[in-house]
C-alpha cells in the first residue's frame, strides 16, 4: 500500500529531548529519581526496551477504550500483550466512537480509569492533536512507517487501514449490490445500514466519503454523499439501525457498508451460524483510510501506553492486524524483509489501483459539511 500523501501530516511540532535523539542517559523523573515516563518521546527514554518493560510492569496495568474484540483482531492482540507482559487491561465502552474517545480524555482528565491509549479514525486524530490531548512518541519501528502515515511529532500514527466495503447476507438479499449506484435500487428497501453515525465514527465517515465518490463528489466535496443518503432515505432504502456484529447475524442489518476486515471478519464469523456473508469493494467507491493510534498526554500509566504502542508497531502486533484483514502499515517494509505473515496477507479483500488518500484540510472540510447536513440528510 502506498504512502498518504503528506497533506496528512500534522503540522504540530514540539521537540524531543536531546537525550532521546542522541542515545544518552534517559531523562529522570526529579521526584522518583526514574525515567519520567510522561515525558517519554523514545523508547531511548527509558534506557532501552528491557527498562521500558520494566517500567510498565511496575505499573501493571493498561486503560484502553473503544476496542472490540472482533474489529480488526483486537481480541487476540489483547490477549497476547496482556499475556506477554503480565499487565492487566481494563477494556472500556467497546463499542464506543472515536467522539466518545475523545470525550473521555477530556472527561476523565486526572482520573485512574481515564484511557491510557485511543484509536482513533483520521478525522478524530488530527482534531485531537490540534487541541493538544495526545503525547508525542515514536516507536522503534518508527523509521520504517511511510512520513505521510505519521505526524511529524509522533502525536498520532496511522497504524492499521481498509477500504470501504458493501457487505451483504445473501442468504436474505438474493442479488447482493456490488456498487453504491446499486443501492438505490428498489429491491433493496430498508436494507442499507452503517456502522454507526458518520458525525461520530470513523466508518460511517468513511461510507458517506466514499459516496461522495462515487455520485460526482470528491475529496475536496463530500456534499454528493449526504445527497446520496438523502435519495437513498427517500426511496425507503437507508436503515438508520447501526451497523453491529448482531445485527448482522440476526439480520437486522443485511447490507451493511463499512471496513473491508470488518466485513470479511463477519464472513468468517457467522460462517456456521446460518449467515452466508458476502464482502466487496465497490469500484464506484474506492475509499481507503487508516486508523490512528495515539498516547493520551495525561495518561494514568503512561509507561504501559508506550509499551503498547511498541508492542502494535511490532511485527508481531502488525501480523496480528492482518490476521484481523486490517492492513498494516507496515506491510510494505515488513514484505521486504520477510516478517510479513504471507499466509493472512493473502486472505485480505482484493482491490484493484493504488490507494489515493484525503489531506488533513480536505478531512477537516468533510467533517464541517457533515456536522451540519447529516440530521437533515437522513431525517423525517
Amino acid at each position: 500500500m502506498s504512502a498518504r500523501i503528506a497533506g496528512l501530516v500534522a503540522t504540530l511540532s514540539l521537540a524531543i529531548p536531546l537525550s532521546a535523539a542522541c542515545g544518552a542517559a534517559p531523562a529522570e523523573n526529579t521526584s522518583s529519581g526514574g525515567p519520567d515516563a510522561k515525558a517519554a518521546t523514545s523508547v531511548a527514554d527509558f534506557g532501552g526496551m528491557d527498562k521500558l518493560v520494566e517500567a510498565a510492569k511496575k505499573e501493571g496495568k493498561l486503560n484502553v477504550i473503544a476496542l472490540p474484540r472482533d474489529w480488526a483482531n483486537y481480541g487476540e492482540l489483547l490477549d497476547t500483550f496482556s499475556s506477554k507482559y503480565g499487565i492487566t487491561i481494563t477494556s472500556d465502552n467497546p463499542d464506543g466512537s472515536s467522539s466518545d474517545e475523545i470525550n473521555a480524555v477530556k472527561t476523565l482528565k486526572g482520573q485512574d480509569r481515564a484511557p491510557d491509549v485511543l484509536d482513533l479514525g483520521q478525522s478524530f486524530a488530527l482534531s485531537g492533536a490540534q487541541e493538544g490531548l495526545f503525547a508525542p512518541y515514536k516507536v522503534q519501528t518508527w523509521d520504517k512507517i511511510p512520513d505521510g502515515q505519521k505526524a511529524a511529532d509522533g502525536g498520532w500514527v496511522n497504524d492499521y487501514g481498509g477500504y470501504v466495503s458493501i457487505g451483504c447476507d445473501a442468504k436474505r438479499v438474493p442479488n447482493c449490490p456490488q456498487t453504491y449506484a446499486d443501492l438505490l435500487k428498489p429491491e433493496y428497501k430498508g436494507k442499507v445500514a452503517l456502522n454507526g453515525d458518520p458525525t461520530k465514527a470513523g466508518a460511517a465517515f468513511a461510507g458517506v466519503y466514499a459516496a461522495a465518490l462515487a455520485d460526482g463528489g470528491s475529496f475536496d466535496d463530500i456534499q454528493p454523499g449526504l445527497e446520496f443518503f438523502k435519495k437513498l432515505k427517500a426511496a425507503g432504502n437507508f436503515n438508520p439501525v447501526e451497523s453491529t456484529p448482531a445485527t448482522v447475524q440476526n439480520g437486522e442489518t443485511p447490507i451493511s457498508i463499512d471496513w473491508d476486515y470488518l466485513n470479511a471478519g463477519y464472513a468468517d464469523q457467522f460462517a456456521d451460524k446460518g449467515v452466508d456473508w458476502k464482502v466487496v469493494v465497490p469500484s464506484d467507491g474506492k475509499y481507503s483510510q487508516f486508523y490512528a493510534q495515539a498516547v493520551n498526554k495525561d495518561a494514568p500509566h503512561p509507561a504501559a501506553a508506550r509499551l503498547w504502542q511498541e508492542f502494535l508497531f511490532s511485527a508481531e502486533g502488525q501480523n496480528l492486524y492482518l490476521k484481523g484483514y486490517a492492513r498494516a502499515v507496515l506491510l510494505p517494509a515488513m514484505q521486504t524483509d520477510g516478517t510479513a505473515d504471507a499466509a493472512v496477507v493473502a486472505k485480505l479483500p482484493a482491490v484493484e489501483g493504488t490507494p489515493t488518500f484525503a489531506s488533513e484540510a480536505q478531512i477537516n472540510k468533510a467533517k464541517e459539511t457533515l456536522a451540519s447536513g447529516w440530521g437533515a440528510a437522513v431525517s423525517g
